[in-house]
């Protein structure tokens, strides 16, 4: 299996660093100082954060159900939020 250059990072070891933008990104749209071009920049970059998040936790549960079961990772079971046993 080649290796990946460091341009090819996985999304999963971005993950924090895109929501932390995406985070930034709404903080300073929810404040109404920027103008119209500003905001439609901000939420065009906003979604291709978002859509790196997902793409991010998609592949980590990916990484954890073939983990979990090698053989069906599609038969695996999803993980259950701690605290839900009431």
């Amino acid at each position: 299996m080649p290796k990946k250059s460091p341009n090819e990072t996985s999304p999963v070891a971005h993950f924090e660093q895109s929501l932390e933008e995406l985070e930034q990104l709404v903080e300073k749209m929810e404040t109404g100082e920027l103008g119209l071009e500003q905001s439609l920049a901000a939420y065009e970059r906003g979604v291709g954060l978002y859509r790196q998040c997902q793409q991010a936790l998609e592949q980590a549960e990916l990484r954890v159900r073939l983990l979990t079961d090698p053989a069906q990772p599609a038969q695996s079971e999803p993980f259950e939020p701690a605290g839900d046993d009431h």
